[in-house]
């Protein structure tokens, strides 16, 4: 009982210290990391000095044959769209080079076959997970900026969920000071709106693949966020991460985004869940549901997978997808 008890004392030192740094790190945090992806944004298009033409392939229906000259490293899938007719333009909501999956702002760095995909193509499967990927980066985003200064925000990493959960999420560690805060249906309302002001601006999702050093000076201000830098480059084959910049706010991302924010249409934060007491204090799971623009749901419909999208979406530990340990082979020690 009373190791329990200083336990608990500890923990909770430990996460009011986590977040007075947080605190003291959120008016330029911000910022700081947009600063540096700009940084590096201009590092690497200053690799390619003098233009040079590239060849793309494009593929996809009425577009095979189609060849466009293009500028290796500066031009991107979108430009390649520009090419083309307003319809690409303002439907694509994500791209295939070379077979990859590719944001529509990525710059292509050498000839290719480019095929643009949207929301009503025959398998949007692909378009539908970065979909859900995007909406939940959108979540993340309205919850670091929802709250007053005095309140520290610390995003965890994003579960990669399928659709099929039916709902987005976001892993997130408020201030100590909110740990009996219960999020009010116009709480949930004053989250949807931030979230739909983002979306009527229609800003860009611009990716950025850089070194694990550039992405753990970019989140200097966040243990949880460098040691997941530090777990992505180790599982990158190529050892890098994946940024992406909205506005001023950097993330990071376990796969490719959709091309901006104005492709959202429907969308509403349906609950945050109490998860469980970690090191930096108590966990939630901020929950939504969003439909994309070239899709419409009626009221009826969307009233009954909103109430789905109420309910806790578990996702798998570590410990439960590991595959199970061989057993073990060596002898038991000799008794005393």
């Amino acid at each position: 009982m009373v190791t329990s008890t200083a336990c608990e004392l500890l923990q909770r030192r430990f996460a009011t210290a986590v977040a007075a740094s947080a605190r003291a790190a959120a008016p330029g945090g911000r910022s700081q990391r947009s600063a540096v992806f700009s940084r590096e944004q201009a590092r690497q298009r200053a690799l390619y000095p003098r233009i040079e033409k590239i060849e793309v392939s494009m593929r996809g229906p009425g577009l095979d044959g189609t060849m466009l000259v293009m500028n290796k490293g500066m031009s991107t899938p979108l430009s390649c769209a520009r090419h083309l007719t307003e319809h690409h333009v303002s439907s694509s909501a994500l791209a295939l080079v070379d077979g990859e999956q590719w944001s529509l702002h990525q710059p292509l760095t050498q000839s290719c076959s480019l095929t643009l995909l949207t929301f009503k193509d025959k398998d949007p499967t692909l378009v539908n997970q970065a979909y859900w990927r995007s909406c939940a980066a959108l979540l993340g985003q309205v919850l670091e900026t929802a709250f007053k200064d005095d309140f520290a925000v610390e995003l965890l990493s994003t579960p990669e969920v399928p659709v099929t959960s039916g709902a987005f999420c976001c892993d997130v560690v408020l201030d100590p000071q909110l740990d009996s805060w219960t999020p009010s249906e116009e709480s949930l309302r004053s989250l949807t709106r931030g979230a739909q002001q983002l979306i009527h601006t229609d800003l860009a999702w611009e990716p950025l693949e850089v070194a694990p050093s550039v992405a753990l000076e970019v989140f200097a201000h966040s243990r949880y966020k460098q040691e997941e830098v530090e777990q992505k480059a180790a599982q990158n084959p190529k050892g890098t991460v994946m940024l992406h910049r909205c506005g001023d706010h950097v993330l990071l991302s376990v796969g490719p985004l959709v091309a901006r924010t104005g492709l959202c249409s429907q969308y509403e934060v349906t609950a945050v869940h109490s998860l469980q007491q970690g090191p930096g204090g108590l966990h939630r799971r901020a929950q939504g549901l969003s439909l994309p623009l070239q899709l419409q749901a009626h009221h009826t419909v969307w009233r009954k997978l909103r109430q789905r999208a109420e309910k806790l979406v578990e996702v798998p530990t570590l410990e439960e997808v590991a595959p199970p340990s061989a057993p073990d082979s060596s002898p038991p020690p000799a008794s005393q």
